[in-house]
């Protein structure tokens, strides 16, 4: 993929009166990159997103697109494709009026026109429904078609505002892999807004993670997952267990803690934080049993509740010093441990994170 800038954020900040959403935010989106930018509610995303499409005007700081500043443009002048929510439909045309009203808009000839809306319900997947309105497709149907809406006139760049949120779980994760392999035909630009974790990791090409009216961090989705950036990062993309200690000792890298319930672990950590510290695991790196027994840290847990998923297993275990942690694993083939059991649990030094404690 190339990485020339198709957008770049300069600066920008947004407020609304006293209230400042986004500030000195710098974002650069490649040419042809599937872009989601992931946040909790607040966080100023959905804001960015709306600042691109034109719906929104900055506070400050530029625009650009394709180097030309864009934050002055209305909408219908960007050349932007937006996919929203709630789809965004007109309920008094077809599919394919609905298809054929971007182009109409653009001075298309009827015959081409006829042509684009064509190809472009094929690409969705809905021939023989071009004659029927919105309200008798179903919501994944009426999200094909809010799809193929943004991509008809052949935009550079589509945004898409929490577009599978109104889905139901199966119908999301099936939408997800079509949006990528249209994507992955088109070479489109995409910008993506979504609070789901999951559904950023799936996905896309990198992932920037919003708090707080800036970005906390932007990487590849593997990075973001086994390299976060700070406590945060740790604590909002997936599941992490978060475990307070301090340093005790330092040798290079390698780092030792004592965590609140007595209990010394390695890490390895260049930059150690002084004073408090928040370690951060994942459940599924934490292992039970003999597979914990000689990994670097390994220590004796009870188990407080227990989860039976059919493929997983999912442990609650108690640390002492009134701190608990998660730990993931498949289920197939192993003796159910019980609430109320001990047993050591463990985990390899290079597979935790370190932070200096909120």
């Amino acid at each position: 993929m190339a990485s020339e800038a198709l957008i770049e954020f300069d600066r920008i900040s947004k407020a609304y009166g006293r209230l400042t959403v986004i500030r000195d935010l710098n974002l650069t989106v490649r040419r042809g990159e599937f872009l989601t930018l992931l946040g909790a509610s607040g966080s100023g995303k959905t804001t960015t997103l709306m600042m691109l499409a034109g719906f929104e005007e900055p506070s400050g700081g530029e625009i650009r697109m394709n180097g030309t500043p864009i934050e002055r443009l209305p909408p219908h002048r960007r050349g932007i494709g937006v996919v929203f929510q709630n789809y965004a439909l007109f309920p008094h045309m077809t599919v394919a009026q609905n298809l054929a009203y971007p182009l109409r808009m653009r001075g298309m000839g009827r015959a081409e026109i006829e042509a684009q809306v064509k190809a472009a319900i094929a690409m969705v997947r809905l021939e023989g429904m071009e004659d029927r309105r919105p309200s008798v497709l179903s919501g994944g149907q009426q999200q094909r078609v809010a799809l193929a809406r943004a991509l008809i006139f052949k935009p550079e760049l589509v945004l898409m505002d929490e577009p599978l949120g109104a889905l139901d779980k199966n119908l999301r994760e099936h939408m997800q892999f079509e949006i990528k392999e249209l994507h992955r035909q088109l070479g489109v630009t995409v910008v993506y807004v979504t609070h789901d974790q999951s559904e950023a990791l799936t996905m896309s090409d990198r992932v920037a993670v919003f708090n707080r009216g800036d970005i906390a961090q932007i990487a590849a989705p593997k990075d973001l997952y086994e390299r976060p950036a700070d406590l945060y990062v740790a604590g909002f993309v997936g599941e992490n267990n978060l475990l307070a200690g301090t340093v005790e000792s330092s040798t290079g890298d390698q780092k030792s803690i004592r965590l609140a319930g007595g209990q010394t672990v390695k890490v390895t950590a260049p930059d150690a934080p002084k004073g408090p510290v928040t370690l951060a695991v994942r459940p599924e790196k934490v292992k039970l049993a003999g597979d914990a027994k000689g990994m670097a840290n390994c220590m004796s847990a009870q188990v407080t509740e227990l989860a039976y998923l059919g493929d997983q297993l999912r442990l609650l275990v108690d640390l002492g010093g009134g701190q608990i942690a998660m730990v993931k694993m498949p289920a197939s083939g192993l003796a159910l441990p019980k609430v109320g059991d001990r047993l050591d649990i463990g985990w390899a030094e290079g597979d935790a994170s370190l932070f200096a404690a909120a």
